[in-house]
């Protein structure tokens, strides 16, 4: 799907989905099939000390799950396969390297700071060696529980028990990443379903656009 450019090689879209595995494919077909524009990149790495405020740079958290690994790759195969027939935006070889939080910061604006369909007014910058990308909305595929507190605490935000929630108040959206263990595949496409909901009736409040026919999954 088309994004908008803007000078100074940045792009702007509804949703970044840092991650071209099979949850980062699972998200970006639900939000393709709904209407929702959406670029999706591979995995943030560690960029080290020093970084500006509200800025985090997310580790790589890959799990390999060995039961599963079969009805993985044939999923993953139908994703690839309905992102290659539906021109979805996927850059396998563009790697977030960075994210940064601008247009509102801290737990007050991310408790106020909303329009009135309730959409986060907070905006994301995703950094990458070929310029940055703007979206409303981030969908994370790594990442452990414990790193992702941290982030939020950066960001000066505070986390109660619900870390979905809290992450949800900002624009952030996970789709499988696990506490202790890595979602199966089913329940990776469940959350990617349960995302893609989530996402378009913020960009379509008063109700989404005819979704595209075609199956994504086995």
């Amino acid at each position: 799907m088309s994004t908008m450019p803007v000078t100074g090689g940045t792009e702007r879209t509804t949703t970044v989905i840092i991650g071209t595995g099979l949850s980062g494919l699972a998200v970006g077909a639900e939000l393709r099939r709904r209407g929702v524009d959406a670029i999706v990149v591979d995995g943030l790495d560690i960029l080290g000390a020093g970084q500006p405020a509200n800025t985090t740079s997310l580790q790589r958290c890959d799990a390999a799950d060995s039961d599963s690994l079969r009805e993985r790759n044939e999923i993953l195969r139908h994703l690839r396969n309905y992102a290659a027939s539906h021109q979805m935006d996927v850059r396998n070889t563009t790697r977030a390297v960075q994210l940064t939080m601008v247009g509102g910061a801290g737990a007050a604006a991310a408790a106020d700071s909303t329009d009135p369909a309730g959409s986060p007014a907070c905006q994301w910058e995703v950094h990458t060696p070929n310029g940055i990308l703007l979206a409303d909305h981030i969908v994370l595929t790594r990442c452990a529980h414990s790193q992702l507190r941290r982030m939020l605490s950066d960001f000066g935000i505070a986390v109660g028990r619900n870390l979905v929630a809290a992450m949800r108040t900002i624009g952030i959206y996970l789709v499988g990443v696990g506490d202790l263990i890595t979602p199966s595949p089913k329940e990776v496409l469940r959350q990617a379903k349960t995302v893609g909901q989530a996402i378009s009736s913020k960009v379509n409040p008063e109700g989404s656009p005819a979704m595209l026919t075609g199956s994504f999954a086995v």
